[in-house]
């Protein structure tokens, strides 16, 4: 077993939180049907196999990832880790965790944040579109950025390449507050090429954030997880350029 996770000292909620969070199998709405039915995360994590099958949703595969949560979590060497690159890692409970995101069904279990929030940021607009972006696309993603940015919004997008790189550099130019919502966890940073970017924005211009555990790889499931937390935040959303069969 390769948890490091003190056997003397009692688990903290915040630490159960991010285990549940750290298995594959577990999504938010599972998360919080395990939290209903046995009260909070510590509990849910010392059920046995037969009790989280009781609970809806979870089928045998989720409820042996729990039951064996040692086996594949560490949530003392993730704290350990966000705490060395100074990212805060949120649940619900927290008082800084996102009041756009707290009363949605689906609302992420944890939620790392490098950079700051602020209860401001609650005045957002999500700016989107296509990687493969026009010239056009491109000049207009800035725009609406750096105005809407000038007027005191924060620009909520996803730091893919192409127009939601385009927002982000908007909003960094107006000098305002940009949130960048990514579909890795913070240590992927991805597309690599924007780190420097995610660096300016962590650095006082607001924050890159992500529901997924700091080593997490981009994938297919990954980005339309990470849209909806666009979705919920966003007052109103720009949609710039993308092909009919966008996410």
């Amino acid at each position: 077993r390769n948890n490091s996770h003190n056997g003397n000292l009692p688990m903290t909620e915040a630490e159960a939180l991010i285990a549940l969070n750290q298995l594959p199998l577990t999504g938010p709405v599972k998360v919080r049907r395990l939290l209903e039915g046995f009260g909070n995360a510590v509990n849910t994590l010392k059920q046995s196999y037969p009790s989280l099958q009781r609970i809806q949703g979870i089928g045998p595969e989720a409820a042996k990832l729990i039951s064996e949560w040692q086996d594949y979590t560490d949530p003392a060497e993730e704290l350990r880790l966000a705490k060395e690159r100074n990212i805060q890692i949120l649940t619900q409970e927290d008082e800084a965790y996102p009041l756009a995101l707290r009363d949605a069904y689906d609302a992420p279990v944890v939620l790392y944040v490098w950079g700051n929030l602020l209860e401001h940021d609650l005045h957002s607009v999500g700016i989107v579109g296509s990687r493969k972006l026009t010239h056009y696309g491109r000049e207009a993603a800035r725009k609406f950025a750096f105005q809407l940015a000038s007027a005191g919004l924060t620009i909520i997008s996803g730091l893919a390449r192409g127009i939601d790189t385009a927002a982000h550099e908007g909003a960094v130019a107006a000098n305002g507050r940009t949130i960048g919502v990514l579909g890795s966890g913070l240590m992927q940073i991805y597309p690599p090429e924007n780190l420097a970017l995610a660096e300016k924005i962590a650095d006082g211009q607001g924050s890159i954030i992500s529901e997924f555990p700091l080593q997490t790889s981009p994938d297919r499931k990954t980005f339309p997880q990470r849209n909806r937390i666009v979705a919920h935040w966003s007052r109103a959303l720009l949609v710039v350029e993308c092909p009919s069969r966008s996410g």
